[in-house]
């Protein structure tokens, strides 16, 4: 009889297994936390809506039950409905099987309409995959003989040719006719599948990633850093065997050469979920200590924050680039050096910066330059050191040295010790190492020619150093531009040597101009004395044809034959002559000991209508006029008032002369800055450019020019006083537009 032939039974059966009843939960959509209580969520439905007969095992009896499935087919369907699944009834009767029930879930899943009837299990036979029959067969009767459930899992083939995998899960129960019955699900699990052999097959693809990629990959978890898997990478690179790193936490194997990096990361991931190429050093277990490119992500395993990181090696590429940049900056050093060489003469300058500079790139603790002089002592002339260590500048070394040097740079062109205390070395080489604390060094020769000149040497005094090629590289370099420093600075002492001969023959031939200038002056002398004389004498003459002259106009009886006017001229000559060699004496004698002014304060206001009261006479007798248009409020000056009353004399006479009667002039003064500005503007003939800048010369004038020499003495004798006073004085003048006089004199100050 089965008694106990529903839904709830076929649940019950598949909970038996807790793996199955986590899938089924999942599945089904059900809530709880153990089966006792999804047995009970389900139990008062099914109890409620469907209540199975009582049915014998016999073959006469299955219609009944056929006929009362039939009837309540409409109830299981109503339980079945709110399930992702297929419940089925299955009956083992005779080694016959019989499928009882199963509900409309067939026709979405296996394509086959829903049935309650006696119906022969080939039916769902022949859609199990061939692969999976045997299966299937064998699970139906362990369970069947062990009354066990019955839980299988296969592929089947749809009409359609899909492909689906199906989960069983039934509780055999036993008749009292050794008939067994079992009352299950029929799960669609493809999707599922589908999920575990994308997920597998993604697993597989990582997991061939993570052993074979050629870089360092491991998972760690996040908060310790404790080491779950590694890499072959990982152990090449790390030098570490897989089971010194498994289970410990990367402080542990103190792999983070700085912790604070470590820190620095989680939060990076905490913040952003995963990092890339972020640049890290870690130590390998040698100690050695690497560059890597770091990327990492945060994923969940079991339920655990986990760590994915892929480390890039760059220690290579990273020290390429620090060589690349070393040997750039050197050739910049090389280049700098070279051409303060060739801009400077001054070689201790060069020798001391030099020293410094290549000090400060090889970041070495000493670099200085000896000279070997012509007796072989040799002295240290340039150096740069640091604080911490002896200074070893002014260091004075004996013949023996310079020979032990020169045996040196014979076997060797450049001198490299590593380590000093590895080294063969002499007496010397040993006094100077413990004495100035070399623990490495570098040294190259400095040669002038085929003669060992001078050193030049780096030290390291801190401790042992491997030295770089291109630091090498760089002192042979400077050894040569050091040796044409020298040579440089050789050439210039020559020069100098030749300049000092030069300056010397310079000052003999100075000493004899020297003497040639008193000559000359002596001779100047004389023709002063000349010229006075001469000018005396002919002033003397001069002096009495006129006296004699107007002794004959004074007579009081006409016995003289010459005509009145004729003495006049004569008179007028001789005038002019005297003026002339007046003017003659003065400018000799301006010239030679200059002008003595004697200033005063002086108001213009005052001084200026004086002298054009003066020239009334002349301006009358050339029927010109004078236009004063000076300003009333002019400030004092401080002049001599004789001679600005030449200077205004002259310009005025000039002008005269220069033109025909009816000239119009015009007399202006402005203050300009800390001076006053005089201009004299007439309407006359004018002059050319040559003229305008020749007329304040001295100079012979043509006899048949318009203006006489004693006019160009009396305008040359104005630029003497003008410039004596301190001030300026010129003409502008274009032909036939009249011309334009000016000059100034300074303001009198605080001081005057």
């Amino acid at each position: 009889m089965v008694s106990d032939l529903n839904y709830l039974q076929a649940l019950r059966a598949c909970c038996r297994d807790e793996a199955a009843f986590e899938q089924l939960k999942l599945l089904l959509n059900l809530e709880g936390e153990s089966v006792e209580e999804i047995v009970s969520q389900t139990q008062t439905q099914v109890d409620s809506d469907f209540q199975f007969p009582t049915v014998t095992h016999s073959w006469e009896n299955l219609l009944p039950a056929e006929i009362y499935l039939a009837q309540s087919d409409s109830t299981l369907e109503k339980v079945a409905a709110n399930k992702l699944g297929i419940i089925f009834q299955l009956l083992n009767c005779d080694d016959s099987r019989w499928l009882l029930f199963t509900h409309s879930g067939c026709q979405e899943f296996l394509e086959l309409a829903s049935y309650s009837a006696y119906t022969d299990p080939p039916l769902l036979w022949n859609l199990i995959h061939p692969d999976d029959r045997e299966a299937y067969e064998q699970s139906l009767v362990i369970s069947a003989a062990n009354l066990q459930p019955w839980i299988w899992e296969g592929s089947v083939i749809t009409k359609s040719g899909n492909l689906k995998w199906m989960q069983t899960a039934a509780r055999p129960i036993l008749q009292g006719n050794n008939d067994i019955y079992w009352n299950g699900l029929l799960i669609d699990i493809t999707e599922r599948k589908t999920r575990e052999e994308a997920l597998l097959l993604s697993e597989e693809k990582f997991s061939i990633a993570f052993r074979y990629s050629p870089d360092a990959m491991s998972i760690t978890t996040f908060n310790e850093g404790r080491y779950i898997d590694v890499n072959d990478s990982y152990l090449r690179l790390s030098n570490y065997k897989k089971e010194e790193v498994i289970g410990c936490t990367s402080l542990e194997i103190n792999a983070w050469v700085n912790p604070e990096d470590r820190i620095r990361m989680q939060q990076m991931l905490r913040e952003q979920g995963a990092i890339h190429n972020q640049e890290f050093e870690f130590r390998k277990k040698s100690g050695e200590v690497g560059i890597y490119l770091f990327s990492a992500e945060i994923v969940n395993i079991n339920g655990e924050s986990c760590l994915v990181s892929v480390r890039s090696d760059i220690t290579e590429s990273k020290a390429a680039e620090a060589l690349a940049r070393a040997t750039a900056e050197r050739d910049r050093l090389l280049y700098e050096i070279a051409l303060r060489i060739r801009r400077s003469l001054d070689l201790n300058e060069i020798l001391n910066t030099t020293v410094e500079e290549v000090r400060q790139f090889l970041h070495a603790d000493r670099v200085f330059i000896s000279y070997f002089d012509e007796k072989g002592q040799g002295t240290t002339v340039a150096e740069s050191v640091d604080p911490n260590f002896p200074s070893i500048l002014g260091w004075v070394t004996e013949n023996v040295a310079y020979k032990e040097v020169q045996q040196i740079f014979e076997l060797d062109r450049i001198r490299v010790v590593n380590d000093t205390t590895k080294v063969e070395k002499s007496a010397f080489i040993a006094e100077y190492h413990n004495r100035y604390q070399v623990k490495a060094g570098i040294g190259v020769p400095i040669m002038l020619g085929d003669k060992l000149y001078g050193i030049l040497i780096a030290n390291q005094c801190s401790a042992p150093r491997e030295w770089q090629q291109y630091e090498i590289d760089l002192l042979d370099q400077l050894g040569v531009q050091v040796a044409i420093a020298i040579q440089q600075s050789s050439l210039f002492q020559q020069v100098q040597t030749l300049n000092a001969n030069l300056e010397r023959q310079v000052e003999e031939r100075t000493a004899q101009l020297q003497q040639k200038m008193q000559e000359l002056q002596e001779l100047n002398r004389i023709k002063d004395v000349v010229l006075h004389t001469v000018s005396h004498d002919l002033r003397t003459s001069v002096q009495g044809t006129i006296m004699v002259l107007n002794n004959l106009l004074g007579s009081p009886e006409e016995k003289v034959t010459i005509s009145r006017s004729l003495v006049e001229r004569m008179i007028q000559g001789n005038e002019r002559q005297l003026s002339m060699i007046q003017s003659l004496i003065e400018t000799n004698t301006n010239e030679n000991r200059g002008i003595v002014l004697q200033r005063e304060l002086v108001q213009l206001n005052t001084l200026v209508p004086a002298i054009l009261r003066d020239l009334q006479p002349m301006l009358a007798e050339n029927q010109a006029t004078i236009k004063n248009m000076m300003a009333a409020n002019l400030p004092l000056v401080m002049v001599d008032p004789y001679q600005s009353q030449r200077v205004f004399e002259n310009l005025f006479t000039y002008a005269l002369k220069q033109n025909p009667p009816g000239l119009k002039l015009t007399l202006k003064a402005k203050v300009d800055k800390q001076m006053i500005r005089f201009t004299i503007e007439d309407n006359g003939r004018g002059m050319s450019q040559l003229e305008c800048d020749r007329l304040f010369n001295l100079f012979v004038r043509d006899p048949q020019a318009r203006c006489s020499t004693n006019i160009g003495l009396k305008l040359y004798l104005c630029r003497q006083i003008i410039t004596a006073h301190g001030g300026e004085i010129g003409v502008t003048s274009r032909p036939n537009r009249g011309s334009t006089f000016w000059f100034t004199f300074p303001l009198a100050t605080a001081e005057s």
